[in-house]
């Protein structure tokens, strides 16, 4: 999981509708069972999330590994949690860095993966 930046998230919206969309870690993948992404408080995700914080991601790498990651999302204001995670490429979305108005930071926690890798298949739960 380590080496894995960008994946898939799914969310669902108060009347079950599943949405996906790419998310990436930008660059800060040192997994311990949760993911972090920064993103903007007015989004539909996050409105989602707030209605379901049940969340999916899913990752594949060039090997043909496909991870699912089943989690909780929460939403992050606090400043000093934005900046702890903060990568200075994040600039190119959040051009004031963690002062951008409506910057807010979701931690996915993981509460079961499931991997596939050739004939190889198999779950962690956290």
């Amino acid at each position: 999981m380590r080496q894995l930046d960008f994946c898939m998230m799914l969310t669902l919206d108060g009347r079950g509708r599943q949405f996906s969309r790419p998310m990436s870690n930008n660059g800060d993948v040192e997994f311990d069972g949760n993911s972090w992404f920064f993103t903007y408080e007015q989004s539909d995700k996050v409105k989602q999330i707030e209605r379901n914080p049940s969340v999916s991601l899913s990752f594949q790498t060039e090997e043909m590994l496909f991870i699912h990651l089943y989690g909780i999302a929460k939403i992050i204001k606090q400043k000093s949690m934005l900046a702890e995670h903060w990568q200075d490429s994040l600039k190119m979305w959040f051009p004031e860095g963690i002062e951008t108005p409506g910057i807010v930071m979701l931690k996915v926690e993981a509460k079961k993966i499931q991997y596939w890798h050739k004939e190889d298949e198999g779950e962690w739960k956290l």
